[in-house]
């Protein structure tokens, strides 16, 4: 059996794959984060972010949205200046407004819930043999993309919010030739 044919070949990716990618998440925070680093991948290869994942960590302390929700233009400004991460101001400016929608949703319902509520608490469960059958995006990624910008969210178009269902575990994408695909399928709550 062989993984996924899009893990690989640095051992950053390969641990990504082997460790989190479709491995269910249910804690707000970390899946906003995820959601976050999605939209700065836009562009870009995943494997940009997974290298720079500790200097974003760093820089957006800690992706903690409640602190990162009060912050204004010094704080756009120091980080427009932080090489360590993707340095691009619209997705600067969008991962504060996120921090407040965010804020919303979670005084709410609970942004775990917001998420999980749309497949029923449940991850979908696919059987694709390669790669070529994985969608790009899913009338339910369109779903979610339009009622998160509904929100206040930015950044969040169907592709993105597809990217990140599956690396939340909201679907699981693993093929089933993956050594990851029954694994991951058992974890579903």
């Amino acid at each position: 059996m062989e993984r996924c044919g899009w893990a690989g070949p640095d051992q950053i990716y390969l641990d990504y794959h082997d460790t989190e990618w479709g491995v269910p998440e249910y804690d707000s925070r970390a899946l906003w984060e995820k959601l976050i680093l999605d939209g700065f991948q836009a562009g870009l290869s995943w494997i940009t972010i997974l290298k720079k994942r500790d200097n974003f960590r760093a820089a957006f302390a800690n992706f903690d949205p409640n602190v990162i929700a009060g912050w204004g233009e010094a704080e756009v400004t120091r980080l427009l200046a932080d090489p360590g991460i993707i340095r691009h101001r619209g997705k600067i400016q969008a991962t504060i407004g996120n921090a407040q929608a965010w804020q919303r949703i979670e005084e709410g319902v609970g942004f775990d819930r917001f998420l999980w509520e749309y497949v029923g608490g449940t991850p979908l469960q696919n059987s694709w043999r390669s790669l070529e059958e994985v969608p790009a995006f899913t009338p339910l990624s369109e779903q979610i993309s339009k009622d998160l910008k509904k929100a206040g969210f930015r950044f969040c178009g169907p592709t993105i919010v597809y990217a990140f269902m599956q690396a939340t575990g909201l679907v699981n994408d693993h093929l089933v030739g993956c050594p990851r695909h029954e694994p991951v399928r058992a974890m579903a709550r």
